[in-house]
């Protein structure tokens, strides 16, 4: 090993030594429903969760999670830990999210929360500081949320992130940093990134139409005028429609019972429409006009839109109307090459329950088949007695029997 790569080494190991995990909830045993505080809000039928690796997994004791397990209700569950602040470093919110139920409309989103949280009366507008993950509502509404709150206001992006709609494991990962950008990723790839202060309405814009200016009435905005001396042809008026020459009052026509017969009208061959003069560049054009901006009074630049004062909780406030949706593998951390370490797995992870799902559409497969078959052995039986029967009344065996 080199020099270069010694001292590359070293920096990664005290950066890694560094960094700080806020929160790492992998759900390895039982024990979650004691660290998890279910919110008993009134006027809610808030569904439970279960804890399971699901109907398909890479591994049955590594992937277990939390599961939404009653369709059509609201969830409402919490968990507390240290306070902590992102104050000048990053900030990683990752967890992972199995919609293993084909989801047809239901958040599959978490919720931040600093340490004023009512766990027990934990509901939609509970006031949190940040919300991230996937939404799917039909075929319209497939997208990540990214919302933080700013004087108490929720400010979400203003950029569409499409989420994944699939049935497998799929890892979602904020990183909002000092500088004021931030990225999306999904399975540790990047899907979207910028500026907080461009991509989200943090703060009022930095410039606005000077309220006193207006557009001077000689300004010439159109590019094109009249030709003047263009006149219209003395032949250019026919009407549009012409009695048919080649209609003719029918043998039978009574005037006096069907009033006077008049021939059906027909498109004019002749009709030319409006007339309307040629254009011709206009001499006085200036261009559009441009309405001039000033700085608007009400902007304040703020340095700090990244930052989270506190942050102590993390909530699954969210309605689902299909079931099944499995949380997993919850990390807050300052440290983005920690959290792009712990996604890895996610490769292997969706490789495995593809297989074991593979497998398991085969058998049902294989099922339905066998539950149809003894229904064409019955008439297949049915077929061989009345043939038997048959070969009784004609005195012959049924079996090994000769042609008649």
């Amino acid at each position: 090993m080199s020099s270069l790569d010694l001292v590359i080494a070293s920096l990664l190991a005290i950066t890694s030594i560094n960094a700080e995990v806020y929160l790492e909830e992998k759900f390895p045993n039982d024990y979650w429903e004691y660290k998890w505080v279910y919110s008993e809000h009134s006027g809610k039928e808030f569904g439970k969760f279960t804890w399971t690796a699901g109907k398909f997994y890479n591994d049955l004791d590594k992937d277990k999670g939390i599961q939404t397990s009653q369709d059509a209700r609201f969830y409402a569950i919490s968990r507390k830990f240290p306070s902590f602040s992102n104050k000048d470093k990053p900030l990683v919110v990752q967890f992972s999210v199995k919609h293993e139920q084909n989801i047809d409309c239901g958040g599959g989103y978490v919720k931040l929360f600093d340490c004023t949280l009512d766990q027990k009366n934990l509901h939609g507008e509970s006031p949190y500081e940040i919300m991230f993950g996937p939404d799917i509502c039909g075929p319209g509404t497939k997208k990540v949320h990214v919302i933080f709150s700013y004087k108490e206001k929720n400010i979400p992006i203003n950029k569409d992130i499409r989420c994944k709609d699939d049935v497998y494991t799929h890892i979602y990962t904020l990183i909002v940093k000092p500088d004021n950008t931030y990225e999306v990723l999904i399975d540790n790839e990047k899907v979207e990134d910028g500026n907080l202060e461009s991509d989200f309405d943090f703060l009022p814009p930095k410039k606005i139409k000077d309220p006193a200016a207006k557009k001077p009435d000689d300004w010439e905005d159109n590019p094109t005028i009249d030709d003047p001396d263009d006149t219209k042809p003395e032949d250019w008026d026919k009407p549009a429609t012409i009695p048919d020459p080649e209609a003719s009052k029918p043998a039978d026509w009574d005037t006096e019972m069907d009033g006077e017969w008049e021939p059906p009208q027909i498109d004019n061959p002749e009709y030319k429409g409006e007339w309307k003069p040629k254009q011709i560049d206009n001499p006085n054009y200036k261009g559009p006009w441009i309405h001039p901006e000033i700085d608007n009074p009400e902007y304040t630049p703020d340095s700090d839109l990244y930052k989270r004062k506190e942050i102590c909780a993390v909530g699954l406030d969210l309605w689902q109307v299909k079931s099944g949706t499995i949380f997993d593998n919850l990390l807050f951390t300052d440290d983005p090459e920690e959290a792009k370490e712990a996604a890895e797995i996610v490769k292997e992870t969706q490789a495995g329950e593809k297989k074991m799902k593979e497998r398991q559409d085969e058998e049902d497969r294989e099922e339905a088949k066998e539950a149809e078959d003894p229904d064409d052995e019955d008439d297949d039986e049915d077929e061989d007695e009345d043939r038997c029967r048959l070969c009784a009344e004609l005195r012959t065996g049924c079996e090994g029997h000769d042609e008649l």
